[in-house]
């Protein structure tokens, strides 16, 4: 549940598969955030990928052409967890599938891949486009969400996918 407040804020509860229920959420809105994550890690599923389709097709037929996602930094090259992608194999084949999708939508995206997610209170946050920043082990939710909207309102990351971390 999304408890934040702010006049420029637009939280919607429905169907993230649901292209219809979407198309007429996001009309008149200057961007699109996705933050989606896995119910069940160890079941596979599609949700990150057919969420990302109907997202993609809903935003063409509304005109907004800005969207952030959330992914994770186990997809850069060179993270050494052979482990984590074995338990989580679900879980990145469908956000690998949904990175996919949002990069060949025509839309001003951004792909934010961040380490494991805290619950933690800070907002600060490392970033670097097309890798993971070093040493960035973890990241709170807070700074997710800072990330996101800064990329928006700095106008910055268009078309990258950009590591995040602590």
């Amino acid at each position: 549940t999304v408890t934040f407040r702010h006049e420029r804020l637009s939280v919607l509860k429905g169907n993230v598969t649901d292209e219809n229920q979407l198309a007429e959420a996001v009309q008149n809105h200057d961007a699109v955030l996705s933050a989606l994550g896995p119910r069940e890690v160890f079941k596979p599923s599609s949700l990150l990928h057919d969420s990302a389709l109907a997202t993609t097709r809903a935003m063409g037929r509304s005109g907004v052409k800005r969207l952030l996602v959330l992914s994770a930094a186990a997809h850069f090259p060179g993270i050494p967890n052979r482990i984590v992608n074995f338990i989580l194999r679900n879980h990145m084949r469908d956000s690998l599938a949904m990175e996919k999708v949002v990069q060949d939508n025509g839309l001003d995206w951004t792909i934010a891949r961040p380490p494991r997610l805290t619950q933690e209170q800070y907002a600060t946050y490392r970033s670097r486009e097309g890798a993971a920043p070093r040493r960035g082990f973890s990241l709170s939710r807070k700074a997710v969400a800072a990330f996101m909207l800064d990329a928006i309102e700095q106008k910055k990351h268009f078309q990258k996918i950009v590591g995040i971390a602590k």
